[in-house]
């Protein structure tokens, strides 16, 4: 059975450019559609709720968070995106020591980020969780890329210029460990008109998960692609929008 490795380099790089799976619009509109339901999803998101925007914890000039607050108001470049991500959850622990849960939830990229928040050891962040507050205390992994090895090979890693050691260093496939009592619950999803290379990391990292003994659920949503898959949570009735607040709901 042939894997990435057989591929010719055209192919691989179709396998990572999610703009050319798509059946709803052409590669060369589907992104700047994306961007632009999103940035109004966001409008939305922030005109609805109370929010402290672009919190600066730490002094890089993208180390910034926003944070949305319920309504009810209770309680090398890659090596530096994912340190800069759990630095980002230890400041939350440490700035709202109340709060019930942090819950991640992250597309694409963010998908890659937030699974690798998963195998963080909190100590080094002069972090220590609560046992029956797990940090994160639940994790919504979308459309990812959990093993970055075959990124080296396409355009997407001239931006990032990673070598195969901190590919391998930041690739969450080959750091999962086994879950601790208090581990959080993980949801994998992933669109039915993801290419096939989205669909398999997808498939194979729940699997390892599981036989890890995580609480991990794959989720594969028919009728949506790479983009529409994350665009929907704005509607109540989309049943993704649903599992998570049934998850969040269950703290």
């Amino acid at each position: 059975m042939g894997g990435w490795r057989d591929m010719s380099a055209e192919a691989l790089e179709d396998q990572y450019s999610p703009s050319r799976w798509s059946p709803r619009l052409d590669r060369d509109t589907i992104i700047d559609a994306h961007l632009a339901v999103t940035a109004a999803g966001t409008e939305r998101a922030r005109a609805s709720a109370q929010t402290s925007l672009h919190v600066p914890y730490g002094k890089g000039d993208r180390e910034k968070l926003d944070i949305y607050f319920p309504t009810d108001h209770s309680g090398s470049h890659m090596d530096t995106m994912v340190l800069q991500v759990r630095r980002s959850l230890a400041f939350l622990v440490e700035q709202y020591p109340e709060i019930r849960g942090i819950y991640l939830c992250g597309h694409s990229a963010g998908a890659h980020l937030a699974a690798m928040v998963l195998f963080t050891d909190w100590t080094e962040f002069h972090v220590v969780p609560d046992i029956k507050v797990p940090l994160p205390s639940g994790a919504v992994l979308v459309s990812g890329v959990y093993d970055l090895e075959p990124i080296l090979h396409t355009y997407v890693n001239d931006a990032l210029n990673m070598s195969r050691e901190v590919a391998q260093r930041n690739s969450p496939m080959r750091h999962v460990a086994p879950a601790v009592p208090a581990a959080c619950e993980v949801l994998v999803v992933v669109a039915q008109h993801d290419s096939p290379e989205f669909r398999r990391q997808s498939q194979e990292y729940s699997q390892a998960l599981r036989a890890a003994g995580w609480s991990v659920s794959l989720l594969d949503l028919a009728g949506v692609d790479h983009f529409d898959v994350i665009e929907k949570l704005s509607e109540n009735s989309y049943i993704l929008t649903q599992v998570i607040l049934n998850m969040i709901s269950r703290a």
